[in-house]
Parts: C-alpha cells; structure tokens; sequence
C-alpha cells in the first residue's frame, strides 16, 4: 500500500475544520493471547502496555496513539475489570476457569483497536497487521466458528444531513457490489454481526425525492435499524450528534460517541499472505467517490430504486454486476 498514491485517498481528505480526515481500524483474530498481541503493537509503535485485565490490555503513548487490545466478549472483559477492582476476589469462582480460558481460546476473538490514524499513514497499520501475521495471528476463514470480521471507522467530512445522507445512501447501493467483492465469509453471514438493511428502509433512502432534515435522517434510521448489527451501524455517528435520542431507542453501552461511521462487513483474514487494511479500505473508497459525486449518486440511486421495484430482477448478483457501470475503480 502505498499511502501516497492519491487512488487511496478519498475525494474529501480534510474536516470542515480543516483537518486531515482521520480513520480508526479493529482487527479481530485468534491463534495469539493477549499478552502477545500487546507486546506486538508496543514493539511495532512503541508506548507502554497497561493491563485492566487477563482480558482487557492498552498500550498506551505509541506513535500513533494509544491502542486497545482486549478478548472481545463482553462478559469475560465485565467478569475481568470486577476481578481486578475486587483485588482478585474473583467473579470467576462462579465460572470453571477451565470452561473460561477454553471458550477464549476457541470462539472468542482478540481484538485490536487503533487510534484513528490519517488516513494517508494507513500503512502502519497494515505493517502491524502482518507482524501479527507472522506471530501465527488467525482470521475468519480458519475455522466455521470465526465470523471476525475488520472494521473500519472513517471520520466523516461533515457532519450535516446532506452529507451523511449521501454516504448512506451510496452504501446502501453499493451494498451488493461490497458483498461480492469483500468476498464475505458464510461464517460472518450467518451470523447476526452484520444484518443486512430492511428492504422498505432502503426503498426510502434511495427515492429520488428522500431529502430529509438531519432529525428526520436520525430518526428514520432509529426506526428501522435500532440494533448495532448493520453492516454499516450509524449508531456511533448518530450519538456523537444526539446521544439522548440514540440512547432512547438503543439501550446498548457499546455504543460509543465519535463522528465516524462504523463500517463492519470485511472479513479479518490476517493469516492469508498480503493480506492488510488496504484490500477492505479500496473496496471502501468507492463508497466515498460515490458520496461525493452527487450527480452520479442520484443516477446509481434512481437506477437501484427502479431495482428494486421489479421483483423478477431484485436478485443479489444481478445488481452487484449491474452498478459496477458506475464505479470508478475496477482494479480490486
């Protein structure tokens, strides 16, 4: 990856504020502890490693930021931060220590979580990514039990209707396209992680006449998608504008505030030799391009609109092919 090639660069590289864009990067993977994979982010960045818990590690002060390295599942991080304020009168008593350690090794994921990083220096993080490669770091596709997936954060350009609006929408039509291409994993589909949108939801976001006021964006989409579990979750985005309203209809503390959307469909297959967050990033850029080209948005829109109003048509690789007419890169 070559972060100076402007083809990895989105259209909108700054804030309104003037600042360069930032995006935020989670890997998850299995075949390391805890311990390994922090000492490979402070080898890598640098910093100090500070442990919450068995399950919940940081290393704080590298050169990028500072990361999070965790088991992630929520119960073994709770049971963990309890274990540890209770000076180690342990919560685990109540949980074979064995049964816990066996569940981890097996089905729960180590979890990666950057800091957001520009997003012209998004090499480091794909020179981490192979460092825990060659640590023997595992991904999705070893085993039917890994639905891992990579999750990207990118810090929006604005933060008003119209541009939020445009991204969705260019998602929601290139949603197919991104399936196909990412090559999701039938581990990762099955599973609830990443739900694809309500039909009826995306019929309203991609009518030509669907304008709607930054309140009437959120709340149509609290409506619809009141669950984390969407393949793109607008929940961190949405709080960070409205926390109380988000918080209204999702009760969910994993929600965390920040102007970015949450993009969830890649699936994490660090073991696979090249492999690094430049693969699921291009495929990403086109979501960008599209937003920010509203002229060709509103005709890949209208075209999807009509798509799904012909039930005959409304088939999976029937539309993934058809949009690919309006895409600006097909090197992927």
């Amino acid at each position: 990856m070559n972060p100076s090639d402007d083809a990895l660069l989105p259209p909108e590289v700054l804030t309104e504020d003037g600042a360069k864009r930032r995006l935020g990067v989670e890997l998850e993977f299995s075949g390391l502890d805890i311990e390994v994979a922090s000492a490979i982010v402070q080898t890598t960045f640098g910093g100090s490693i500070a442990v919450v818990s068995d399950f919940e590690h940081k290393v704080k002060d590298t050169a990028l930021g500072d990361f999070n390295v965790e088991l992630d599942f929520e119960y073994l991080k709770t049971i963990g931060r309890e274990e540890a304020l209770a000076d180690r009168a342990s919560l685990l008593d109540h949980v074979p220590q064995w049964l816990v350690e066996e569940i981890a090794r097996h089905l729960v994921p180590i979890e990666v979580v950057s800091p957001p990083v520009a997003m012209d220096q998004l090499e480091h993080l794909d020179a981490l990514a192979a460092k825990l490669r060659e640590a023997g770091a595992l991904g999705t596709r070893q085993s039917p039990l890994y639905a891992f997936g990579l999750h990207l954060n990118p810090e929006m350009p604005a933060l008003h209707a119209e541009t939020i609006c445009a991204y969705l929408r260019a998602f929601l039509c290139l949603y197919d396209w991104l399936l196909k291409v990412s090559e999701v994993d039938w581990s990762r589909r099955v599973t609830p992680y990443i739900n694809p949108f309500p039909i009826e939801y995306v019929r309203r976001l991609v009518a030509p006449d669907y304008a709607p006021s930054l309140t009437a964006l959120m709340d149509d989409y609290l409506e619809a998608n009141a669950e984390r579990n969407r393949a793109l979750d607008m929940l961190p985005l949405f709080a960070h504008l409205d926390e109380d309203r988000v918080r209204a209809c999702v009760d969910d503390p994993r929600i965390k505030p920040r102007p970015t959307l949450h993009y969830r469909l890649a699936n994490c297959d660090i073991d696979r030799p090249g492999w690094g967050v430049h693969l699921a990033w291009r495929h990403w850029l086109e979501v960008e391009r599209l937003a920010n080209d509203r002229e060709r948005l509103a005709e890949v829109a209208a075209g999807y609109h009509e798509h799904l109003g012909k039930i005959t048509s409304r088939t999976f690789e029937d539309w993934a092919t058809r949009c690919e007419q309006w895409l600006i890169c097909r090197d992927h």
